[in-house]
C-alpha cells in the first residue's frame, strides 16, 4: 500500500484559488506604504520646528547642528540637532520630540549654504555631514500619490459591486448577480424548533394554516375528490398577534422547503431588480416543489397602485407588484408552490392582489381574548420560576388588549423586576409591576412637584374614581395612583370588560368617568389645568365616533359617514352636515360633564376623602373606594376577581409603600 508521503507526491500541486480579497489587500499595503513611510522612518516620529535662514545660521553658529540634509528640487533643508543641544531649542525633553528633531529651513541658494557651512566647519561650530537628498524618489511618491484618488475610486467600486452580489466572491460580474432573490430557504423546518404546539390561542388561524400543511402532506386526499390546493393565504391582524410565528410553525410542521423574505428584500436601488428578484425566487420555489413562499410586510411591494401612473416615482415599486401578480396568477403556472404573506395594513393592498387566485384565504389573527391570552401566559411562562399560588387568570383579566408580543413583554419584564428585588421566584405582585410598567410606564418618583400641583392630581384621579364607581357600565375600578409614570401625573387602573358589542349608555357612561377629572378640577379647585388633555381627546373621539359613525345621534340618528378610502380627500358629508356633527359633538360631551359635575356635587365628602387618602398614600385600591362609598349595586365578572384577589394586593402594596416610605 502506498504511503501518504508518495500518494501526495503523485498529486499536481494545488494552485491558490483567485480572490478578489488578494486585491483588497494589495491596494491596502500599498495606500499604507505610501501615506506612513518616507525616506528617514524616524521623521514621523520626531519634532519638527521651522525657521528662518537667518536663524539656522545662528542655529549652526552655536553649534547646535549635528547633520544637515538638503533637498535641491524643494529649496528646503533639514538641520539635525544635537541630543544635548534639544532642550535649549524645543523647551522639551528627548522623551516628547523623538529621537530625530530637526529644523526645516527653505534656503534660496545652494551655493551660498556649502560656503557658510565650509566657514562654519573651519570654525570648529560645525562637524557634521553635509548631504543632499535624492529627488528621485520623491517624484516617483508624488507620482503614486496623484494615483491615489483613482485606486481608492477602484478600491470603491469593487466594494459596491461585491455588496451588490450579495456578499459572495462577485468582483466585476458581481452586478450581474443584483437580481438573484434575497429569500432564506430552510429545507427542514424542524430546524427552527417551533410547532404549532408553540403558537397559544389563535385557533381559528391556526386551523386555516394546518389545512395547508396538509395540502401539502397528503394532496391525493383532497385532489381525489377535485379540489385544487389553495395558491395562497394572507395572514393579516394588528402588530404583535403572532402572524411570523404562525409562519414559522408552518415550516417546522410542513417538512418542505420554505422560502422566507420580507417585502422590502424585493426594493432596490437599480430599476427592474425587484421584478427580477421576484422571478427568481418563484423559479427556486418551482424547481423544489412541493414548497412554500413566505413575504413578510408585504405591504412594503403590494400597496395599491396609482391611478395616475405618470405622477410620482413609484414605477419601480409598481414594476415590481406587477411581476409578483403575474407569477402567482399568470399565464405561467405554480403547481406545488403556496405563497403566505402576512401585513398589518391590509387596507393598502392593491385589489388585485387579494382576489382569490392568488390568495385565496385571508386568515385573521386578530388580538387574543380572554381564553387566548391565558394560554399564551402559560406557553411564556414555561421558563420561568414562578410562585406556586399564581393566578393566571387574574393576568389574563389584567390585560386587555394585549397582543401576544405584549404578554411575552410582561413576563419578561416581571422576571426582570423579580431579579431586580433579589427574589428567587416571580410573584404576581412582580406580574402586576410589570403590566404597570407596560401600561403606563416607570415610575418616577423623583419628580419634583408642589403640594398645589400634587393636590390637583389627587383631585383629578378622585374624580375618575367617583364617577367611574357610580356609572353602572363604567369600567370596575382596581387602582388608582398620583404617583408619575412616563408622561402622566396620575392614572386609574381599570378591568375593562371584553364585549363582542357595546350600547350608548355604556358609551355614555365611560365618558362620564373620563370627564370626572376635569370636573373635579373645575368643582374643588375653582380653576382647570392641562392634566386633562388626555382625557379630553378620548372623550371627544369617542363622540365623533358615536355621532358619525355609529348613527347614535338624535338629529342624525342611523347614519355613517365612515368612509374606509384612505385617498379620498373629501368628506362624505356637506359642510351643513359637518356644523351639525360638531354641534352633536359638544352637546354630547357637555351633557356627560355636567352629569360628571352632578355625581361629585352629590358625593363631594366622600371625594375629599379619596383624595386625602391619595395624598397620604398616593396609591389606593378599589377596597379603599368600598369602604368610604360602599359597594356598588353593579357588580360583574370582574369585580369578582377584583375581590377576590384584592385583599393580598392590598396588604402587599401597603407594605410596600412602608418601606418605601422608610427609606424616603
Amino acid at each position: 500500500m502506498p504511503s501518504n508521503a508518495s500518494m501526495s507526491g503523485n498529486r499536481p500541486p494545488r494552485m491558490p484559488k483567485f480572490n478578489m480579497s488578494w486585491i483588497y489587500l494589495v491596494i491596502i499595503i500599498t495606500l499604507g506604504v505610501i501615506f506612513f513611510t518616507d525616506n528617514d522612518q524616524s521623521i514621523g516620529q520626531s519634532a519638527v520646528r521651522r525657521a528662518s535662514y537667518s536663524n539656522f545660521k545662528a542655529y549652526v553658529d552655536r553649534g547646535y547642528a549635528k547633520s544637515v540634509v538638503v533637498n535641491k528640487q524643494e529649496s528646503k533643508l533639514r538641520m539635525y540637532v544635537r541630543s544635548e543641544n534639544v532642550r535649549d531649542l524645543f523647551h522639551q525633553g528627548k522623551q516628547q520630540t523623538g529621537d530625530a528633531p530637526y529644523v526645516e529651513v527653505f534656503y534660496g541658494s545652494v551655493d551660498q549654504v556649502e560656503a557658510f557651512l565650509e566657514a562654519e566647519r573651519a570654525k570648529g561650530k560645525f562637524k557634521g555631514e553635509l548631504v543632499y537628498e535624492d529627488p528621485s524618489r520623491n517624484g516617483i511618491l508624488d507620482f503614486l500619490i496623484s494615483l491615489a484618488p483613482w485606486i481608492l475610486f477602484i478600491f470603491i467600486w469593487f466594494f459596491l459591486m461585491n455588496r451588490f452580489s450579495g456578499g459572495g466572491g462577485g468582483g466585476i460580474g458581481g452586478i450581474f448577480s443584483v437580481g438573484r432573490s434575497k429569500a432564506q430557504m430552510i429545507d427542514k423546518g424542524n430546524s427552527l424548533g417551533i410547532t404549532f404546539k408553540d403558537v397559544a390561542g389563535q385557533a381559528g388561524a391556526k386551523q386555516e394554516v394546518q389545512e395547508i400543511v396538509d395540502f401539502l402532506k397528503q394532496p391525493q386526499k383532497y385532489t381525489e375528490l377535485g379540489g385544487k390546493i389553495p395558491k395562497g393565504a394572507l395572514l393579516v391582524g394588528p402588530p404583535g398577534t403572532g402572524k411570523t410565528l404562525l409562519a414559522k410553525a408552518v415550516a417546522g410542521e410542513a417538512g418542505v422547503p420554505f422560502f422566507s423574505m420580507s417585502g422590502s428584500d424585493f426594493v432596490e436601488m437599480f430599476v427592474g431588480v425587484g421584478a427580477s428578484r421576484v422571478r427568481d425566487t418563484f423559479a427556486q420555489a418551482k424547481a423544489k416543489a412541493p414548497s412554500i413562499i413566505f413575504i413578510d410586510e408585504i405591504d412594503a411591494i403590494g400597496r395599491a397602485r396609482s391611478k395616475n401612473p405618470g405622477y410620482g416615482g413609484n414605477d419601480e415599486r409598481e414594476n415590481t407588484l406587477n411581476a409578483l401578480l403575474t407569477e402567482m396568477d399568470g399565464f405561467g403556472t405554480n403547481s406545488g408552490v403556496i405563497i403566505m404573506a402576512a401585513t398589518n395594513r391590509v387596507d393598502m393592498l392593491d385589489k388585485a392582489l387579494l382576489r382569490a387566485g392568488r390568495f385565496d384565504r385571508e386568515i385573521h389573527v386578530d388580538l387574543p381574548d380572554l381564553t387566548e391570552r391565558k394560554e399564551i401566559f402559560q406557553v411564556h411562562l414555561r421558563p420561568i420560576k414562578v410562585d406556586e399560588n399564581l393566578d393566571i387568570d387574574l393576568l389574563a383579566r389584567q390585560t386587555p388588549g394585549f397582543s401576544g408580543a405584549d404578554i411575552a413583554n410582561v413576563c419578561n419584564e416581571a422576571a426582570l423586576i423579580a431579579a431586580r428585588h433579589n427574589s428567587k421566584l416571580v410573584t404576581k405582585q412582580d406580574f402586576l409591576d410589570a403590566v404597570d410598567r407596560i401600561i403606563g410606564g416607570l415610575e418616577k418618583k423623583t419628580k419634583v412637584m408642589t403640594n398645589d400641583e400634587k393636590r390637583a392630581v389627587a383631585l383629578h384621579e378622585a374624580g375618575h374614581a367617583t364617577c367611574s364607581w357610580f356609572c353602572q357600565y363604567a369600567n370596575p375600578l382596581v387602582k388608582v395612583s398620583i404617583v408619575p409614570r412616563g408622561r402622566a401625573l396620575g392614572a386609574a387602573w381599570y378591568l375593562p370588560e371584553e364585549r363582542q358589542l357595546t350600547t350608548k349608555d355604556q358609551l355614555l357612561d365611560e365618558m362620564c368617568s373620563l370627564l370626572g377629572g376635569r370636573a373635579a378640577e373645575e368643582l374643588f379647585t375653582g380653576h382647570i389645568s392641562t392634566g386633562a388633555m388626555n382625557d379630553l381627546e378620548r372623550s371627544t373621539k369617542m363622540a365623533q365616533s358615536m355621532i358619525a359613525i355609529y348613527g347614535m345621534s338624535d338629529i342624525l340618528p342611523n347614519i355613517c359617514y365612515y368612509d374606509n378610502n384612505d385617498y379620498n380627500f373629501t368628506k362624505p358629508y356637506s359642510e351643513e352636515t359637518a356644523k351639525v356633527i360638531d354641534s352633536e359633538v359638544l352637546k354630547m360631551v357637555n351633557e356627560q360633564y355636567a352629569r360628571a359635575k352632578t355625581l361629585l356635587e352629590e358625593h363631594r365628602e366622600g371625594h375629599n376623602q379619596l383624595a386625602d387618602l391619595l395624598m397620604q398614600r398616593e396609591v389606593i385600591f378599589a377596597e379603599d373606594v368600598e369602604r368610604i362609598f360602599g359597594k356598588r349595586p353593579w357588580t360583574s365578572r370582574a369585580e369578582e376577581i377584583i375581590e377576590a384577589n384584592g385583599n393580598e394586593s392590598v396588604n402587599e402594596n401597603d407594605n410596600q409603600n412602608e418601606n418605601e416610605n422608610k427609606q424616603a
